[in-house]
């Protein structure tokens, strides 16, 4: 009757192991919220500098967080945070990119 004492998380998408891991969701985190933020911003042409940069930075820790990343909780945290960072930064930079009018 040991599974009566522990319940199955085998399955479930949001499994963990029960331990600790600060810097993973600190950097699943920061990837989706810059990434959603890159992706939220995309819609507005004169905002391209904030939406690239977000979205370069989101694409920079999503990765660096899916290489350490322990859990298959931080793993689709980081993939959602990575697409909408890679989508937000495309039109970004479609719309003048990193230092679009800074630098000519």
């Amino acid at each position: 009757m040991a599974q009566a004492l522990r319940p199955n998380t085998a399955g479930s998408l949001f499994a963990t192991d029960g331990k600790p891991h600060p810097l993973q969701d600190t950097l699943m985190a920061v990837t989706f919220v810059l990434g959603f933020l890159s992706f939220i911003t995309s819609f507005f042409h004169s905002l391209h500098l904030l939406t690239s940069w977000a979205g370069l930075v989101a694409l920079a820790t999503g990765v660096y967080g899916q290489w350490i990343s322990v859990t298959t909780r931080q793993r689709f945290g980081l993939i959602l945070g990575l697409g909408a960072a890679g989508v937000g930064f495309l039109i970004g930079m479609a719309h003048g990119g990193l230092f679009g009018g800074v630098i000519s």
